[in-house]
């Protein structure tokens, strides 16, 4: 099951760089608010992630993994100003699972695949506890969000707007 070996990846880096860190086990829920709640935290804590398709022009199609606060959804024209890009929209579920590397609901704030491009907000990067899904839907992990940049590296950039959910992306690519 590839959802096992994202798990383990992430163990594995997260031991490896001596990085802090908490797993908190939970019923199975991949979905942003709920979730939060089970962990017990602010739906601000968490990150979401939403994995989108970004066609540049008619030939050129980027995948991008956009990471923004729990409480927010993703602003695609920011995407799509960032990227030049003349259209923005949410992977399929298939895409998303393939480059994720595991199930929808529980894609991690990391880009394992070098096809997957990683944006994060600024508001993700400032959070003292960071909560994720752990790449399994019964199992989460929480960092501070500076060791979330040092590990991820992702470039930070305002892509996170006001309002609770995204129309297409609520029940599928959150964590």
């Amino acid at each position: 099951m590839p959802g096992n070996d994202t798990y383990q990846r992430l163990i594995t880096l997260l031991d490896a760089t001596q990085t802090p860190y908490r797993l908190i086990d939970h019923e199975p829920d991949g979905t942003t608010d709920s979730v939060s709640a089970l962990r017990g935290h602010p739906v601000s804590h968490a990150a979401k992630c939403i994995i989108l398709r970004v066609k540049i022009d008619r030939r050129t199609t980027r995948h991008v993994l956009a990471v923004i606060p729990g409480d927010r959804r993703v602003d695609l024209d920011a995407i799509r100003t960032l990227f030049d890009a003349r259209y923005v929209g949410f992977s399929d579920a298939a895409t998303a699972e393939r480059l994720a590397h595991t199930v929808p609901g529980t894609v991690l704030p990391f880009a394992f695949d070098p096809a997957l491009e990683l944006v994060a907000d600024p508001e993700v990067v400032a959070q003292p506890q960071l909560y994720f899904n752990a790449a399994r839907l019964d199992r989460s992990a929480v960092i501070s969000g500076a060791d979330y940049v040092q590990l991820a590296q992702p470039r930070i950039e305002r892509i996170a707007s006001p309002g609770a959910v995204d129309t297409q992306g609520s029940s599928i690519r959150h964590v």
